[in-house]
Parts: C-alpha cells; sequence; structure tokens
C-alpha cells in the first residue's frame, strides 16, 4: 500500500517549483525553466501561442528569454492549490512585475498563470500552463 504525503507537503512542494521557475525567469536560466516541464507538456504563451512538447518550450525559451529581464522581471505566488488527484494538482499564480531590485511597478500589469502539475517518480513537473494576463478594471 502507498502511503499518502499530506496535503501541506504537496502544496509546499508545488510552491518551490513555483520559486524555482520565478528563479528562473529572474536569472533568465531557460534550462532551469524548461527542466519543469513534462516531456509532452503543453503552454499557452501569455500572446495566445500554443507550445506543444518540452523541447518547443525549450527552443521558445531560448530565444525569448534571454535579454527579458533587463529592465524589469516578475514575482510569482502560488495564490490556490486544487488537488484533482493525490498526484495531479491544478494551481493558480499570482505573477507581478517588479523592478529589477524587487519593488513593485505601479500600474505594471499583473499576470495570472494557471499550471497543471503532476507527480512523476516524487518530483512535481508542469504538465499544461496557461499564461493570462488580468484585464484593468
Amino acid at each position: 500500500m502507498e502511503m499518502r504525503v499530506p496535503k501541506e507537503i504537496e502544496i509546499k512542494a508545488i510552491e518551490q517549483v513555483v520559486a524555482t521557475l520565478e528563479h528562473a525567469q529572474q536569472n533568465e536560466l531557460p534550462e532551469e525553466f524548461v527542466g519543469l516541464f513534462r516531456a509532452d507538456a503543453i503552454w499557452t504563451t501569455g500572446g495566445g501561442r500554443l507550445l506543444a512538447g518540452r523541447e518547443v518550450i525549450a527552443e521558445f525559451t531560448r530565444r525569448v528569454l534571454p535579454g527579458a529581464m533587463k529592465e524589469s522581471t516578475a514575482t510569482y505566488e502560488v495564490v490556490h492549490v486544487l488537488f484533482i488527484r493525490p498526484d495531479v494538482a491544478a494551481v493558480k499564480v499570482r505573477q507581478r512585475p517588479v523592478t529589477l531590485d524587487g519593488r513593485p511597478i505601479e500600474g505594471g500589469q499583473e499576470g495570472t498563470p494557471t499550471y497543471v502539475m503532476a507527480k512523476e517518480d516524487g518530483r512535481w513537473l508542469i504538465v499544461a500552463a496557461q499564461n493570462t494576463l488580468v484585464a484593468a478594471g
């Protein structure tokens, strides 16, 4: 019989994945970012572009991430976790634009990504991601 890990521990592990994503974005580390995705993952960018498969996500990330954080970056905060099954979770994130020294950017466009994560071999990976900008008003 498989022992279940308490939800609080799973949430901490999911939050660590999001913290690693934040670190990879802020430091423009494409390989660290791509390593968070399952091989067959799908990602819809903030601009609505579908990227299917880790290799396609990697190609896109290697092209757009270097140099993207020269003027500002973002913080990522897990705001809700819905366990679909003990090993699958929908994760809602608040993405806030900040200056390079971490101060919030007044009037900056917030994002509200949703990640579907699956736990495989003891590790949470992003299976599907949808980046969405928060509409003003």
